[in-house]
């Protein structure tokens, strides 16, 4: 599943999202960030098409009461898509709150037969472009505080023929939204249009093996070489 990704810096959200308004306040890019620390990332919500805001990864429904609550409320880092018109957690939101999160990348883990320790591959676009997965999202509002902010789950599909290769376990993959489709995702009506963008990634991709993100207790993984190709790498690819 989606838990760990990387996250462009405020400056290359203006290069590469030029006609959005950007609120996002990191100045600097993200190399790698796991969705269990609850971060804040770039992401565009369809009640706001025009602007790039920051929204808190893992969705908290709105029975939550307050961040003590949210913070031990199930995993909601991912909703999967044959699911999400049916669970409590996100069937109140799928049809009306969609947004974008903006990644450079994400990471996967690959089981290798007879390691006990699965593999973590980077997968990223060709050119190195920002990538767009499609969320869903809730606003939390903690009734202890008042404080209000965004909270959103990434989406998951089955997977297309790459995650096949790399996530050979679950075979699962995030809701990729090519460039052409992100208004068609924003905007789109009612259930069928909607599930007839949830579907696996049909473009390219590239991916190479990293660094194993996934069971790091350093806590040192927001540095560049980390997306890197790992000097220990199989030959998957």
């Amino acid at each position: 599943m989606c838990y760990h990704v990387g996250s462009p810096s405020k400056s290359e959200l203006k290069n590469k999202l030029p006609k959005k308004k950007i609120y996002y306040p990191n100045e600097n890019e993200i190399f790698h960030i796991s969705g269990f620390t609850r971060p804040y990332l770039p992401v565009t919500l369809n009640k706001d098409s025009d602007s790039v805001i920051e929204a808190r990864w893992k969705l908290i429904p709105g029975w939550v009461k307050n961040e003590t609550e949210a913070g031990k409320y199930a995993n909601t880092l991912n909703a999967e898509a044959e699911s999400i018109f049916e669970k409590a957690s996100y069937k109140n939101y799928i049809l009306n709150n969609r947004g974008l999160l903006y990644v450079t990348g994400f990471y996967e883990p690959h089981k290798v037969v007879g390691k006990k320790e699965s593999e973590n591959y980077f997968i990223y676009a060709p050119k190195r472009e920002i990538i767009s997965l499609g969320i869903l999202y809730s606003y939390f509002t903690d009734q202890e505080t008042g404080e209000t902010y965004p909270t959103f789950s990434v989406i998951t599909t089955a997977a297309n023929e790459l995650l096949e290769e790399v996530h050979n376990e679950k075979k699962r993959m995030p809701l990729v939204i090519p460039e052409d489709s992100r208004d068609a995702w924003l905007f789109a009506q009612g259930k069928d249009e909607i599930k007839q963008l949830m579907i696996p990634y049909p473009m390219e991709l590239n991916a190479h093996q990293v660094y194993r993100v996934t069971g790091d207790r350093t806590g040192n993984t927001n540095r560049p070489d980390i997306q890197k190709p790992w000097s220990g790498q199989t030959s998957l690819f």
